[in-house]
């Protein structure tokens, strides 16, 4: 007999660096993830998530196909899911009705974010190394005097919305409803309400990385933190994003609650992660687009029909595994060449195996070649082409500041082997450099007629199409040289 169909709510997140749950031990975290805390034991949590793209679009678009971006070619912000490609919202509106609340409910096709975040991603292998990242918004912070604890108004008017739709449903046919807010996305404001839920003393101080891979230099210089990494500066910072963290948990906690005095728990399955981490000044950057763990970390658990309590799977999993795992919740089958695995046997108890290895990769913006991980056991390796690898013991090495690639070369060259079995990574880049010259080159010959406009970042209050200033709004300082360098790499 066929079981009965289900509902599904998914809170997706934004930017939540999965190791910062207060029931993880976090100090500074204790008190500021309740409701996450709660549910989590509830159900089942897996404290060893990762996302296999860390970045906005890929990570998505790797979500909803079950693909990795070797196989969807996901490569972007602006490049992810073509038009006519399977998604998992081709199938769920067969047996489920769709909703979708959020501002990044659609960022998993291609065709969206600016003009900087192609060009840059399209250019890191041509080696300009210059700020990208000088003008972004994203690098503010500041704390409001208020106490209005709906100080993110837009998500919570989408928390509003959300628990309005579960108020309507009935025994109708079931629903999945998409939830994507925009926290805990920087910039870092917040206001008196959320900090005063994060004790100032025990926000941590990363340690200074002083890691000379040219790979992270190049970074560092693309994504130009305009401020310092001085203790007020870093604990600030931090603080306002665990306080973000601190917020977006209340919304959670609303919609779930919500579920529960509607009655819908029994036959309802509840899943929270995020599409990436954020590194808040770890390794001395921001942002995501890293392999560290910072950005590639993501909080995951379910809870729901057969999911038992106060369960916990120290199994390495991926969003990867959300597409089968949503199918399976949903009644339907899983789609043949899914690259993930149904993780719903896991969490409902039915067994404790799995893949327990984790994948992913980055090919997008502040990075100057691609670059692979694979994480089995304690151990992981990243494979950049071109540039000497790295290997990190995460059991001894949690921060990730010793790389032991020289000193254990029998772990380096084990992984590396399992991690081509993968993807063949030397192939996988020469398809991502033959998309990003050719698409380039469209954009230029394009650009170079005016055919863009640009009033982003440095363009705010001065807006262009003009290619020059683009370009310089894309790379401070972008000149004639820089331009011929890009014709060498094209012609290459």
């Amino acid at each position: 007999m066929q079981r009965r169909r289900r509902n599904i709510i998914f809170f997706h997140a934004e930017s939540w660096d999965g190791r910062m749950l207060g029931l993880l031990g976090h100090p500074a975290l204790s008190d500021a993830t309740p409701n996450i805390d709660r549910i989590a034991r509830q159900g089942m949590l897996f404290p060893n998530a990762y996302c296999s793209h860390p970045i906005c679009c890929p990570s998505r678009a790797n979500m909803w196909s079950g693909q990795f971006t070797h196989h969807c070619e996901s490569w972007n912000n602006h490049k992810g899911l073509e038009q006519g490609m399977w998604a998992l919202q081709d199938d769920l509106p067969k047996t489920h009705q769709m909703v979708k609340f959020g501002a990044k409910s659609w960022d998993y096709t291609s065709g969206a974010h600016t003009n900087l975040a192609r060009v840059t991603a399209w250019l890191g292998a041509a080696g300009i190394d210059k700020a990208s990242y000088d003008a972004d918004p994203g690098q503010g912070f500041s704390v409001s005097d208020d106490f209005n604890p709906r100080f993110h108004e837009r998500d919570w008017r989408n928390v509003d919305e959300s628990i309005a739709f579960l108020e309507e449903q009935g025994a109708e046919a079931p629903f999945f409803l998409y939830f994507a807010s925009a926290l805990v996305h920087p910039a870092f404001n917040t206001n008196r309400y959320w900090t005063d839920r994060i004790p100032e003393g025990a926000v941590d101080i990363p340690p200074a990385d002083h890691c000379e891979h040219p790979c992270i230099q190049f970074q560092r210089q693309s994504k130009a933190w305009r401020y310092d990494f001085d203790e007020e500066t870093v604990k600030t910072v931090r603080r306002n994003y665990f306080a973000m963290c601190a917020e977006t948990d209340a919304m959670v906690g609303a919609v779930y609650d919500a579920m529960h005095r509607l009655g819908l728990a029994d036959d309802t399955y509840f899943v929270f992660s995020s599409d990436h981490g954020e590194l808040a000044l770890e390794h001395q950057q921001y942002h995501k687009m890293s392999l560290y763990e910072g950005s590639v970390r993501v909080p995951m658990l379910m809870t729901g029909p057969d999911i038992p309590a106060l369960g916990e799977s120290e199994n390495l999993v991926s969003t990867i595994d959300l597409c089968p795992t949503f199918l399976s919740m949903a009644g339907l089958p899983v789609r043949p060449g899914c690259d993930g695995e149904n993780l719903l046997p896991v969490a409902s108890g039915q067994t404790a195996d799995s893949r327990n290895t984790s994948f992913a990769c980055f090919t997008g913006s502040t990075l100057n070649t691609s670059v692979y991980m694979l994480r089995r056991d304690n151990w992981k390796h990243i494979a950049y082409v071109s540039y000497p690898s790295q290997l990190f013991d995460l059991s001894g090495d949690p921060q990730e500041l010793h790389d032991l690639s020289e000193q254990r070369p029998d772990v380096r060259n084990r992984l590396d082997a399992e991690l081509r079995g993968i993807v063949d990574y030397e192939e996988t880049h020469r398809d991502w450099q033959a998309y990003c010259k050719s698409a380039f080159r469209q954009w230029r010959r394009q650009a170079k007629r005016g055919l863009f406009f640009d009033n982003t970042y440095s363009l705010y209050d001065r807006p262009s199409s003009d290619y020059w200033k683009i370009m310089d709004n894309c790379f401070t300082g972008y000149n004639r040289d820089d331009e011929e360098a890009v014709n060498k790499w094209l012609d290459e």
